[in-house]
């Protein structure tokens, strides 16, 4: 009997979630469950993909699962089949579309083959939101990763990585949510997804890598600032139930267990005031990617057109690098390799 792990976030936390598998359970490949919602610079249509939006995606008695041959529909984008190829591990697709019970069932099916407890993974965890945070912007989808956990009476534990490396929930009041010890994640557990990290645009993701890694102090993300410390770079863990008892949109969706996504989204909605899939269609909210230009050809005046723009940060993401620069996110390996940057982010300090 085996683990199934879930990627809560979908987007990037499949990375941050392979890193956790690697403390959780060492030495193993592991199977990821994850939903394919990324950002509009990734996916331009609004919400999810689901399995009618791939082609050449493997079915088996354990569910659907997305390989390296699997391919996307167009207009729609997913970086899951590039990771299928570069993560040690096995990526199972969820398709919350139909609902939380639809969801739930996907969940039965995979434990009813072989695999015992679910690990949720949530990369800065959001997953704990009371619903009224300032700084909250997708309590959706860690919410329904919970409640279909919960409907399908799966022994579950959630983990929280790198806690506030997603710029939700201020750091110093989601510990206080969490329970100790934390458990210790190693550079050679980051390193078990470094060729992913290389070109994924995730910043969670990248964030919690590289706290691993020693880097500490301001960072500045596409949409924010926030501060690595030494908490950025652990593990927590609780219960399922106590988790979801911070949780005001999951305990909602397992009470009411609506149909389709789109009432789950209304539904949370009412209780956060944040609509995701509303506000993918009308994303007059969210920062736009530029449209790709040719990558610089001087280092020094990219760093510095870089560097004014984290205005004192001291680091900065790639995916960020690559917004002043002008660049597409499939650019971030060429700007990498122009600045001869090493790690999943970019330091500004004047030695560079």
């Amino acid at each position: 009997m085996s683990d199934l792990y879930a990627a809560a976030g979908g987007g990037g936390d499949p990375l941050g979630t392979c890193i956790a598998a690697s403390v959780i359970s060492p030495g193993t490949r592991s199977t990821i469950a994850t939903y394919a919602w990324e950002r509009l610079e990734v996916d331009p249509t609004p919400g999810p993909l689901g399995f009618r939006d791939f082609t050449r995606l493997a079915t088996s008695a354990a569910g659907v699962f997305v390989g390296e041959a699997t391919g996307v529909l167009p207009p729609a984008g997913s970086t899951l089949p590039a990771l299928a190829a570069e993560l040690p591990a096995r990526l199972l697709l969820l398709d919350p579309w139909q609902g939380v019970n639809a969801l739930a069932d996907q969940i039965r099916q995979a434990l009813a083959r072989g695999f015992e407890h679910v690990r949720i993974v949530d990369i800065g965890g959001d997953i704990l939101t009371h619903g009224r945070e300032d700084t909250l912007c997708s309590p959706l989808v860690d919410a329904l990763t919970m409640a279909a956990c919960h409907l399908a009476g799966a022994p579950a534990t959630v983990y929280v990585a790198g806690p506030g490396v997603d710029g939700e929930i201020p750091q110093e009041e989601l510990l206080g949510r969490l329970p100790g010890p934390a458990l210790t994640v190693s550079a050679d557990d980051v390193d078990t997804v470094a060729g992913a990290l290389a070109w994924h645009p995730s910043e969670a993701s990248a964030l919690f890598a590289a706290a691993v890694h020693g880097v500490r102090g301001t960072v500045r993300t596409v949409e924010r600032r926030l501060d690595l410390t030494e908490e950025s770079a652990r593990i927590h863990h609780l219960p399922l139930a106590d988790a979801m008892a911070h949780n005001p949109v999951a305990q909602a969706l397992a009470e009411t267990r609506p149909g389709t996504l789109a009432e789950a989204a209304d539904l949370s909605e009412k209780i956060t005031g944040i609509h995701e899939i509303n506000r993918e269609h009308r994303p007059e909210g969210i920062a736009a990617p530029p449209k790709p230009k040719a990558l610089p050809a001087d280092a020094a005046q990219a760093l510095g057109v870089i560097r004014e723009a984290a205005g004192g940060a001291g680091h900065c993401t790639f995916r960020f690098a690559a917004r002043q620069c002008g660049l597409a996110w499939r650019q971030i390996p060429a700007l990498r390799s122009l600045l001869q940057a090493r790690g999943p982010l970019l330091a500004l300090h004047d030695r560079d």
